[in-house]
């Protein structure tokens, strides 16, 4: 896939961001969020710079992220547990069938 320029624009200043090939709105998505991110900063602590508030911004979103990815993990451990359980009870269900099978073959003989 090729990439394709994608303007977005951040605090006032337009910047053409490479961006693959059918993920444009996406980055679009991502840029305003962050647009609305910066905005909230600015009207909280007018004192910020550029730099600090990209920096701020930086610091929030990596918050969200690990948040996130946190709540994945966890997400994906019960899943692993339920899955183990599922497992077990049917392993325990095939052996009792199978023990049942067994009896039921030797009191017939």
């Amino acid at each position: 896939m090729s990439n394709s320029a994608v303007d977005i624009t951040l605090q006032g200043r337009t910047y053409s961001i490479a961006c693959p090939a059918g993920q444009e709105a996406a980055l679009k998505a991502v840029a305003t969020k962050l647009e609305k991110q910066l905005a909230s900063l600015r009207s909280r602590t007018n004192s910020l710079s550029r730099e600090e508030l990209a920096i701020m911004a930086a610091l929030n979103i990596g918050y969200e992220l690990f948040e996130e990815q946190k709540k994945n993990q966890d997400y994906i451990r019960q899943m692993d547990e339920r899955i183990g359980l599922l497992q077990s009870t049917l392993e325990n269900a095939l052996v009792e069938r199978s023990r049942g099978d067994k009896s039921t073959e030797t009191t017939s003989e």
